[in-house]
């Protein structure tokens, strides 16, 4: 008997459902990237990013076309888009793209929170209002996405009562941003 490994068992019901799998992993992983991308303004990454995604799902898609026979290459696709969106989510908390707006109310008084962030570095904007029961103190401030674990560190120990919502923004035209010392610098004349 003169069978190729394709058209083995082991290939058709095992590795090519564990291909197709990954393949989806990949590009629903890379899409969800690119929808990041998207929204957050880079016109550079975002075309890239949908060239390789879908060229992939072509590919995923193309062997689930030639196996409608093989129900495996159905669960390792739905499986695959899962952990794609799972795994694309994690990454792009990991990235942490972009900047965001951060109010903070809070009922105690504000002025060791409004302290603490300036000495770290962080611009703000303070003004009272009054809530539904007091007078509370309300701090914005717009960081990078990248310090929000930052600043939440700061604001729990300042003031671990406090009420704040982070909103993502699209674009600032100004801004106080901490500085922080490169980590990589040109030498002259080297």
């Amino acid at each position: 008997m003169d069978t190729s490994f394709y058209d083995s068992n082991l290939f058709i019901y095992l590795l090519l459902p564990g291909l197709i799998f990954i393949s989806r992993i990949a590009d629903v992983t890379i899409g969800t990237i690119r929808i990041v991308m998207v929204s957050k303004g880079h016109k550079l990454w975002a075309p890239i990013l949908g060239f390789f995604e879908v060229l992939i799902w072509l590919i995923a898609i193309t062997k689930i076309i030639e196996n409608l026979d093989n129900w495996l290459c159905y669960i390792a696709y739905g499986l695959g888009f899962a952990a794609g969106n799972y795994i694309g989510l994690l990454i792009e908390e990991k990235l942490a793209l972009g900047i965001v707006k951060l109010q903070i109310i809070t009922k105690k008084e504000a002025s060791k929170l409004i302290e603490n962030l300036k000495a770290a570095g962080y611009g703000i904007t303070h003004h009272n209002a009054q809530g539904a029961n007091e007078k509370v103190s309300i701090i914005h401030s717009i960081i990078k996405r990248s310090e929000i674990k930052k600043v939440e560190a700061i604001v729990k120990t300042t003031n671990p009562k406090a009420f704040y919502s982070v909103e993502d923004i699209k674009f600032v035209n100004e801004g106080v941003f901490p500085i922080h010392p490169a980590r990589f610098r040109m030498r002259k004349g080297k």
